[in-house]
């Protein structure tokens, strides 16, 4: 019996920055991850508190741009809500299926700088991944349905060092 893939319905994937992000990332050609834009010496306003952006370093999650399956992220309202995003812009990837082809690209079924979260392949992502919890209609009140939609909001996909402008420069804000 052949499987199902999970992704299939995904058209959208998402990363939130801050405004005064879009100059390097337009000059630099795409995402990069925290750790390459510091190897770079590349000032950027990043969206995590201290101990967010610590843990990201520590569990290795700062060599991945971040990327989400909706626009209701958590980690996006807390930067935008704490202060450090002053400008909150969405960057809009419409093929999705090119960037889980990526090498190296990998699931997060949770928040990923999460103490002890589990990275995922998207082979994984293709048969676990919540789809009918994001994509379907469902009555909220019953069962675990609210729930279900807010573990789905805080999945990422995780892409190794850099995010190249072709994924998403149709999107890009214009200067």
């Amino acid at each position: 019996m052949e499987k199902t893939d999970r992704l299939r319905r995904t058209r959208w994937l998402y990363h939130f920055t801050d405004l005064r992000n879009l100059p390097s990332i337009r000059k630099l050609s795409g995402l990069w991850s925290t750790a390459k834009l510091r190897e770079m010496g590349v000032d950027f306003h990043g969206g995590g508190n201290q101990h967010s952006l610590d843990a990201d370093k520590m569990f290795g999650m700062d060599k991945y741009v971040h990327l989400c399956f909706t626009t209701k992220h958590p980690m996006a309202y807390l930067a935008t809500h704490d202060g450090r995003i002053e400008k909150l812009q969405w960057l809009y990837l419409e093929d999705p299926k090119e960037v889980f082809e990526i090498d190296g690209v990998q699931y997060c079924p949770e928040v990923s700088n999460k103490s002890g979260v589990t990275l995922y392949s998207i082979e994984h992502a293709r048969e676990t991944f919540d789809d009918t919890a994001l994509y379907d209609f469902h009555d909220w009140r019953e069962g675990d349905n609210y729930a279900r939609r807010v573990a789905v909001e805080k999945c990422e996909i995780l892409v190794p060092d850099h995010l190249p402008l072709k994924h998403f420069a149709k999107w890009l804000p214009k200067e």
